[in-house]
């Protein structure tokens, strides 16, 4: 039996030390849930991922509350979603302080530039476990190389998922008619369609005047929380129309700083919201902008982490399922060869990672010391480059 003190102390853990993004962190919960303490076979952790693909909001974070309602029910889905937020949620306020009152960001390049040759051995890794999983067939390994190429032809994430889902669930379908297969997937597919209209209704709540208060800064980020599907770029995309064009809250200047802030700390990179929040009302602007940003995650989980096991019940469902896993799988392949373009730079960051790979592969070396040595590593050469 997993206890509450568990899990609420792994997370914290994730919290503080999972750098380079969702799929680094999707990476570290697996190597820390399935292959070191067992908590969830692969199977489970894939269901869990594919659900987490299928909503808007941060996967990573969703997938964090999915594991946690799995294993210790309502409390857990509160206490993994709350503890993997908050390390990232208080260093990037901290920041955001320093930022306010100095105008500019602290240095810490150097450390992300030793984690990422890291985080692509440890995504590899990951990838190449789940993978053995996913792939239980040819048909699925096709599915899997045709996802692949769409995701790199940037076709959007959610049209990736259903395509993927709709072909492997209608090859189920034409060879098995059984009716009464339906009701899982026509639940989940209804619960999905309900989540995508919840937007248009908190956008007409959003903030729509120039002036700012609490309530609109709330409005504003429990909207983008709740459409945004895909990577922090896409989050970029939102931010800049409403915050910059529209709403003029911010410069551009500004949140290109808030957008930085929240791909080089550790943790969600919708903390985002905590950086903007603050430099604009102060800490309770933070946590406005924060809580405003994460609801939808809790709600979406809350509302779907019931159906998953359901689904697998299905044979209909389950195969829907199964490309959906093969996809969410193809997606972070392509962020971490789009990640790996941009950390394998030199001679230093290439060996880091190779080495990294050997240690996790062939002596399975805890991904937190590799996490923490190439973050050290990282720091010196920072260091030895200004002098």
């Amino acid at each position: 039996m997993i206890s509450r003190k568990e899990l609420a102390l792994l997370f914290l853990r994730l919290g503080l030390t999972a750098f380079g993004g969702p799929a680094a962190h999707i990476a570290l919960m697996q190597a820390e849930i399935v292959e070191r303490r067992e908590w969830l076979t692969k199977d489970e952790f894939l269901d869990l991922l594919g659900a987490s693909n299928l909503i808007p909001g941060p996967s990573s974070t969703e997938l964090a509350i999915h594991i946690g309602f799995r294993l210790v029910r309502w409390q857990g889905l509160l206490l993994a979603g709350a503890c993997f937020i908050l390390p990232a949620f208080l260093l990037v306020m901290g920041i955001a302080a320093i930022y306010v009152r100095f105008a500019r960001l602290p240095q810490i390049a150097g450390i992300l530039y030793g984690v990422k040759p890291v985080v692509i051995a440890v995504v590899l890794q990951a990838l190449w476990n789940l993978g053995r999983t996913a792939l239980k067939t040819r048909f699925l390994a096709a599915v899997g190389i045709a996802a692949t190429v769409t995701a790199f032809l940037n076709v959007a994430p959610l049209l990736v998922l259903f395509g993927a889902g709709a072909l492997t669930g209608g090859r189920h379908g034409v060879t098995n008619r059984e009716k009464r297969e339906l009701a899982p997937l026509l639940s989940l597919l209804g619960m999905i369609a309900a989540l995508v209209t919840i937007p248009l209704l908190v956008g007409r709540l959003s903030a729509n005047s120039s002036i700012l208060e609490w309530k609109s800064l709330f409005w504003a980020f429990l909207k983008f929380g709740s459409i945004v599907y895909g990577s922090g770029y896409v989050l970029l995309a939102f931010l800049r129309a409403d915050l910059v064009a529209r709403l003029h809250w911010l410069t551009s200047a500004q949140l290109l700083d808030a957008i930085a802030v929240g791909q080089v700390t550790p943790g969600p990179v919708f903390t985002t919201a905590t950086f903007i929040g603050f430099v604009l009302d102060g800490p309770r602007g933070a946590i406005i902008a924060t809580i405003g940003m994460f609801l939808p995650a809790f709600l979406f989980v809350a509302v779907s982490g019931p159906l998953v096991p359901r689904l697998r019940k299905s044979p209909l469902a389950g195969a829907f399922l199964d490309g959906v896993n093969v996809a969410s799988l193809a997606l972070m392949a392509t962020v971490t060869w789009e990640l790996s373009r941009a950390a394998l730079t030199d001679g230093i960051t290439i060996t880091l990672a190779l080495f990294s790979a050997l240690l996790l592969f062939r002596f399975r070396v805890n991904s937190l010391w590799l996490v923490l040595g190439g973050a050290l590593i990282g720091l010196i050469a920072s260091l030895l480059h200004t002098r």
